[in-house]
């Protein structure tokens, strides 16, 4: 079976990694953002990686999959009570990891090879890479100046207008042997862009030096999936902050994003009318559904995208012969 890499983080991101993973198992690696990871409490936290591992491992809260199911939040209550910070409420379970990323991390093991140990204990067969084992962390520019992601998200609660981003360490950061040998693999069939927001889950996945390089060696097709459906998206703060940049809110204004990067673009049947527009950019485009609300729909894109990879391959040959 060929190989497939998909670049992920988000809810939406990890929703379609676990239907490529259902339809790939083993042949599926999937690079996830650590440009939103952050320090609280001494801990490393990577929102991104978790909710992924959750997702894919089976054990996320249908309603809030960034955590595991039955949650409490005993160590939280206790925390505040004794003085500590009430910014983030973090739950028992979903310390865990934390936990445990911190300890080994401090043992001088790579966060790679963290993430493959959590895969093994969740029963995980696709690969989950984070996206460099050396630290990229997202700042958002506002008119009172840069602020962390974190900052921005949990004690700002996104309200200040977004005036850019700067990832901080990415000129550093290096790509993964991992990673190398998942894009460079000669059965590379595609390369999906998960439904997620393009500035701060994968814009830094993007900024690692050679990445970009490393996505076309293969001459695989990239295809991307639009994170936003009639206006706006289903979860987080892409199109506000797309507006706030003074871009339209649009899947069209995504794949922009992705120009001269991916080949293919996937949008909402509600957004077919745009489906001409990404076309005259030079970019071809698939129109379906792309709400993922229950496991079978998130198998669905996933065959769809991937047979769309699989047409805009057989194009290109027939084009070439």
């Amino acid at each position: 079976m060929a190989r497939v890499v998909a670049l992920a983080g988000q809810v939406g991101g990890a929703k379609l990694a676990d239907g490529l993973a259902r339809l790939r198992g083993a042949e599926l690696a999937v690079i996830v953002n650590t440009g939103d990871d952050f320090e609280h409490l001494g801990l490393h936290f990577a929102p991104d990686l978790d909710t992924v591992l959750y997702v894919l491992g089976g054990v996320a809260n249908p309603e809030a999959p960034w955590e595991p199911q039955g949650e409490s939040y005993a160590v939280y209550d206790m925390v505040r009570r004794l003085g500590g910070p009430e910014r983030l409420r973090f739950g028992d379970r979903a310390l865990a990891a934390p936990l445990l990323r911190t300890a080994w991390k401090s043992a001088d093991r790579r966060l790679t090879q963290i993430t493959a140990d959590l895969c093994r204990r969740f029963g995980i067969a696709a690969q989950v890479l984070p996206m460099s084992d050396d630290a990229v962390r997202t700042h958002v520019l506002t008119d009172d100046g840069a602020v962390p992601f974190f900052e921005y998200f949990a004690d700002l609660g996104c309200e200040p207008p977004v005036r850019g981003f700067q990832y901080a360490g990415a000129e550093f950061a290096r790509v993964t042997p991992e990673i190398a040998d998942a894009l460079d693999s000669p059965d590379l069939e595609a390369v999906v862009i998960c439904p997620a927001n393009p500035y701060h889950t994968i814009a830094p996945i993007l900024e690692v030096p050679g990445m970009r390089e490393l996505l076309r060696r293969r001459g695989a097709p990239v295809v991307a999936v639009s994170p936003i459906v009639g206006g706006k998206a289903l979860t987080g703060s892409a199109g506000k902050m797309m507006m706030e940049l003074r871009r339209e809110a649009s899947a069209r204004r995504v794949a922009l994003e992705y120009l001269r990067l991916i080949d293919g673009f996937v949008l909402d049947s509600v957004d077919a009318d745009q489906a001409e527009a990404v076309r005259a950019c030079g970019i071809e485009a698939l129109a379906t559904q792309t709400v993922m609300r229950t496991v079978d729909d998130r198998v669905a894109l996933a065959r769809a995208v991937l047979d769309f990879a699989a047409e805009i391959r057989a194009r290109r040959l027939l084009e070439a012969g």
